[in-house]
């Protein structure tokens, strides 16, 4: 039997991606459009917490499904962690009668949604938003696309700038546990390496690929980091590089929380407006404890349990023998 919802609230958590105002505006115009009461979260959980809930309606959404970022803003909660955080924000939504939360972030944001929604019996949908591309039941996580093309293109004038100088440059790109941006991004731009969480290459084979290049008469060299490479970060790993190999100057840029930024792409866009039209009607069907996300091109639901807990994604093996293959 469907639940009779008639309130749902809508928030972002944890870092922000690229796509989730396309996904929010997709939120409030489809439970709108279902005859739905709809709000908005101010700051992610810490929002629910200090009652910073606020009605929203179409017009509400506007003129925003090109925006970086998130119009709803976001925030880490450690209160939320707490029983007694957690008994305020659900006495929160209870003043308000809001039956239904979709909630738009990464492991953390669904860790948070998982405890509360066992513990109150809220029905929750989750959106998988983390330019990480790091959890299980979704190809591809919201501003992943955007967060590639973007370390792309720093990539592609950091090679001009390294050709014109006969330079080796170390790129570090986000990824604590993934290595899926270093990857795709990698072969993208052409790098001679890439360093990645989930393969180990040892400083051996690295500064032996490079000086197959400089032997073969490469004019520069570019290495991806990822930042949970096992090495450390680009400027430890550059350090160590250089004081065994010094065909070229070396020179680091950690291109940070750039990555986060920007207009999202067409299919970030696309993405966050399928998932979260997704979202409400999953909702609406009585699914709850779910997280919504995209296998090949149809949109699929996995529970929140098993996003969280099973291994997230497998690096492409044919990607993996390219970044050799093709950087010779």
């Amino acid at each position: 039997m469907k639940p009779n919802i008639k309130n749902i609230a809508v928030l972002t958590s944890g870092g922000d991606a690229p796509g989730m105002n396309a996904c929010i505006r997709a939120v409030i115009r489809t439970g709108i459009y279902n005859g739905i009461n709809m709000f908005g979260v101010m700051q992610g959980y810490q929002g629910l917490i200090n009652n910073n809930i606020n009605p929203m309606d179409a017009r509400s959404v506007s003129n925003i499904i090109h925006m970086g970022g998130t119009i709803l803003k976001t925030a880490r909660c450690l209160e939320f962690k707490t029983e007694e955080g957690m008994e305020i924000a659900f006495q929160n939504l209870k003043s308000r009668d809001i039956d239904g939360l979709v909630v738009i972030g990464g492991d953390g944001t669904f860790t948070g949604a998982q405890r509360f929604g066992a513990k109150y019996g809220v029905r929750v949908m989750g959106v998988p938003g983390t330019i990480d591309n790091d959890l299980y039941g979704s190809d591809f996580t919201l501003g992943y696309d955007t967060a590639i093309n973007t370390v792309i293109e720093a990539i592609d004038k950091i090679r001009d700038t390294a050709d014109s100088h006969d330079r080796l440059f170390f790129v570090e790109v986000m990824g604590r546990d993934s290595g899926c941006i270093a990857l795709r991004s990698g072969v993208a731009s052409g790098a001679e390496a890439i360093l990645l969480p989930e393969k180990e290459t040892s400083l051996d084979e690295l500064i032996a690929q490079l000086e197959t290049g400089a032997s073969t008469k490469k004019s520069s060299s570019i290495v991806i980091v990822s930042e949970g490479n096992k090495h450390g970060g680009a400027y430890d790993i550059a350090k160590k590089v250089k004081e065994r190999f010094n065909h070229y100057d070396t020179k680091v840029t950690i291109l940070g929380h750039l990555q986060r930024g920007g207009s999202p792409s067409s299919f970030d866009r696309i993405l966050g407006s399928r998932l979260g039209f997704a979202a409400v009607n999953e909702l609406l069907k009585g699914n709850t404890m779910q997280m919504v996300g995209l296998r090949g091109n149809d949109i699929s639901t996995t529970s929140i349990e098993e996003a969280l807990t099973r291994h997230f994604f497998k690096l492409e093996s044919d990607l993996l023998e390219m970044t050799k293959v093709l950087s010779i």
